[in-house]
């Protein structure tokens, strides 16, 4: 498109400019909807087995480097071990999600997890268990853990529903606290009769149910009109959607926030049990079990909770319970006191996690929703890594009492931070209908070629420039959010009436993936903007192929505009202009 190319239909324009609103509402049903699908079902079911065995490693892992080191930061980087792949790995996590097969990378890093497993299991049967060993075993699982986690939990949208998501994700959040409230009790009494190789061993053993029920799960995808992207290219547009989104934005922060502080339960329980309590690994099964047992409990509710108050409410009245619960247990001496403060903080942690979940993934559309997910993730992840050791650090030159102290109080401050990042109740984003022709190329286009510059000409009343302006900065929002890495408005100086929105993209695919991209959140925001158009014309459009002086070499093969071309949709084996 060496000169400028007019629109010659609205079908073409209504992928720029689409006029048509709507907005689905979430529905929050009851807990047990989800289960009358067969295949969430199964894995669900698969899964608890699996969550059970990882929360039995997690405190052999513990209990191990406790009785290895007798050092609090030494036990805290367990933790941190466990979370550094979900940081590390998320994004590229959520991107191959969004980009293959679902089902496939879900099996692939399921058996990455079984590998870990594995090697725990055999370090100690040939007794060289060591800190080293402990965190090399404890990552491995963490990072296969980490690239299944966005695969699995963007899948459940498609098998439940967008109506049954928020049950779901309750029962998802029910099934990890579920096993975290038997499993660490399991754990502790295994340690304690046989030693930790049993409990390394069962752990790789419960792997296998799920892995059956993955596999014997018969997805059927949509194949994608267009090649999938780059990795690199996929992780930086699923970081540019949160950065351009900012419900997604918010929920991020928050949740990285609400996990730092969430990590000094983690981190420092075994030291509570063995320092504050005088106990062994039992009574650190016991209190694990009681943070599982209110996330459990409250897991029941959580959907209705969800429904009937605004997700700000819920974070705020999670964090001042939090709070309350970590002070009980810096001054507690008493098991029963310590461990009714652990249910307590159980429930607020598991609701306060499958809202910013909720509140995440509703506020996704299906293509960045892997990624968007993982960003989640990956912000719990850093939070519950970064505060391990930062909470282990403290506790090693102040002491665990003080330790908590300070993280209840941290809590208390967290409450507040709605002045500035308050959370909205989520929206389920609708998919924009696919547009419904292809532009019209007259030009030797490969998916490659660009970058692609578009330009949309409004004329608007002077007297409405003001707030034509301001809905072009939601619109802006949205082109960014969906691929576009530029977008700026022109105003002619000569005809004041003359609006030119000019949009870049870096390649012809990465514009053609934007037509398909648009919500009902992104069609409202467009039809706010071309409301303020005057005339019977519809905004003319004109798509250009960008070529900077010096950065084409024309030699004797070089198509010519006047040129028979092959058919553009085909993206065959054609020259790049």
């Amino acid at each position: 498109m060496c000169g400028p190319m007019a629109c010659a239909s609205r079908g073409a324009l209504l992928s720029e400019l689409d006029p048509t609103q709507a907005q689905s509402k979430v529905m929050y049903g009851g807990i047990g909807a989800p289960l009358r699908e067969p295949v969430f079902r199964r894995i669900w079911s698969a899964s608890l087995l699996s969550n059970l065995g990882q929360q039995m490693q997690a405190v052999a892992a513990a209990w191990a480097m406790l009785e290895i080191t007798h050092r609090a930061d030494l036990v805290a980087l367990v933790q941190t071990a466990s979370m550094l792949p979900v940081m590390l790995l998320a994004l590229p996590a959520g991107a191959l999600a969004d980009m293959y097969d679902r089902r496939k990378v879900a099996i692939a890093a399921l058996f990455l997890s079984l590998c870990g497993a594995s090697m725990l299991a055999v370090f100690a049967f040939a007794g060289v268990v060591s800190p080293n060993l402990i965190l090399i075993g404890v990552f491995v699982t963490g990072t296969g853990i980490s690239l299944y986690s966005p695969a699995w939990q963007a899948s459940v949208a498609e098998i439940v529903g967008g109506r049954a998501l928020p049950a779901a994700i309750s029962l998802y959040s029910m099934s990890n606290n579920a096993a975290r409230s038997v499993g660490p009790a399991i754990g502790g009494f295994v340690i304690a009769a046989t030693g930790i190789l049993a409990a390394f061993t069962i752990n790789a053993a419960l792997y296998l149910p799920i892995l059956f029920a993955l596999a014997f799960w018969k997805r059927v995808a949509t194949p994608p009109r267009l090649p999938p992207e780059r990795l690199d290219k996929a992780m930086l547009g699923g970081l540019r959607y949160v950065r351009h989104s900012p419900q997604s934005r918010k929920v991020v922060m928050r949740a990285f926030f609400t996990a730092a502080g969430g990590a000094a339960i983690y981190a420092m329980l075994p030291v509570v049990a063995n320092q504050l309590l005088g106990g062994g690994a039992r009574v650190y099964g016991i209190l694990l079990g009681g943070f599982g047992l209110g996330a459990v409990g409250l897991a029941t509710f959580s959907s209705q909770i969800q429904g009937r108050h605004s997700p700000e409410r819920i974070a705020v009245v999670c964090s001042l319970i939090l709070s309350a619960a970590l002070i009980v247990v810096s001054m507690s001496a008493h098991i029963a006191l310590t461990f009714g403060a652990m249910i307590a903080a159980g429930g607020a942690w598991m609701v306060s996690i499958s809202t910013y979940n909720v509140s995440v993934q509703l506020a996704s559309p299906r293509w960045v929703s892997g990624r968007t997910l993982a960003a989640f993730q990956a912000a719990v992840a850093a939070g519950l890594a970064g505060g391990a050791a930062l909470w282990g650090h403290i506790a090693e030159r102040g002491g665990v009492s003080m330790t908590l102290l300070f993280a209840g109080g941290y809590f208390a401050v967290t409450a507040l931070f709605g002045r500035f990042l308050g959370l909205q109740k989520p929206i389920v984003p609708e998919q924009g209908p696919p547009p419904g022709r292809d532009p019209v190329v007259q030009m030797a286009l490969t998916g490659r070629s660009g970058p692609l510059v578009i330009e949309i000409e409004y004329r608007v009343r002077n007297e409405d420039a003001r707030a034509f302006y301001y809905a072009m900065r939601a619109v802006r929002r949205s082109r960014e959010r969906n691929g576009a890495y530029a977008m700026s408005l022109m105003r002619d100086i000569a005809d004041p009436q003359l609006w030119v929105e000019k949009i870049s993209y870096p390649t012809w695919n990465d514009y053609m993936r934007a037509r398909d991209r648009p919500t009902s959140d992104d069609r409202a925001h467009r039809d706010r903007a071309i409301a303020f158009h005057i005339g019977d014309e519809l905004p003319l459009i004109r798509r250009f192929l960008e070529r900077p002086t010096g950065s084409v070499r024309w030699s004797e093969d070089t198509i010519d505009p006047g040129e028979t071309l092959p058919a553009p949709a085909s993206f065959g084996p054609m020259s790049s202009p």
